[in-house]
């Protein structure tokens, strides 16, 4: 946490000269890979919402495809999304760790551990619950504009929260109905939770568009953050 002394402390010169840019091309990958993870979400909505009406003895369903066509399409609908997941993931702690290296720079004192860290929080269990939250918010924090006449500014957190609080929140209901889903031994616990499981499609979507909204965000405020003279404080005027 930064004080009024850290604030008015002078900043170390960037190494080039040039301020550190958070990459376009990057971004934009980014944003299609949860594009592409919202879209697989969605298409495991329709087929959940398929299997739920075979379940459910839906004459119409019924007989539109057999019980286990329809299953076997769920699942197909599975490994979409778990490809879209692991491919998204990729690029995006990619980009999680360079942005982490170009805020440092920014604002030196918010940071307590490497940047490693942008990486390996998100592998550590229980710990990942929480870790890669404090590294966002404070990559966040880093990027708020330069104090003037001794007043900080600071950034509204709501969407670094929100993408937080939807992502790990419905990861953990998901584990939920993962494990019910294994014990369930009836078609009306099959039918119940998938339900359950549209709606945690339903919430991934959300995370996504959350996510989307924080990562282009934080890209934006990186760039106007260091193209305004990051380096110049109170002190050296």
């Amino acid at each position: 946490m930064l004080t009024s002394k850290d604030e008015l402390r002078p900043r170390p010169p960037l190494p080039s000269g040039t301020p550190p840019l958070a990459s376009r091309g990057l971004l934009i990958a980014v944003v299609a890979a949860f594009a592409a993870v919202a879209l697989g979400d969605l298409f495991a909505v329709y087929t959940g919402v398929r299997l739920r009406a075979v379940v459910d003895g839906d004459v119409t369903a019924t007989t539109v495809s057999s019980l286990e066509d329809t299953y076997s399409l769920y699942e197909r609908a599975g490994r979409v999304q778990m490809v879209t997941f692991l491919l998204c993931a990729v690029l995006f702690i990619t980009w999680f760790f360079q942005m982490r290296r170009r805020t440092e720079l920014l604002a030196p004192n918010w940071f307590r551990k490497g940047p490693g860290w942008a990486i390996g929080a998100w592998f550590i269990p229980v710990a990942n619950l929480w870790l890669p939250y404090r590294i966002a918010a404070d990559m966040w924090n880093a990027c708020a504009p330069l104090p003037t006449e001794g007043k900080s500014h600071r950034l509204p957190m709501w969407p670094v929260n929100l993408w937080w609080g939807l992502f790990v929140g419905t990861t953990l209901l998901s584990r939920y109905a993962a494990a019910r889903f294994d014990m369930a031994d009836s078609l009306t616990e099959i039918s119940g939770i998938v339900t359950l499981f549209l709606t945690i499609d339903l919430l991934y979507v959300a995370a996504a568009g959350a996510a989307v909204v924080f990562v282009v965000r934080l890209t934006a405020l990186e760039r106007l953050r260091a193209a305004e003279e990051p380096y110049r404080t109170p002190v050296d005027a």
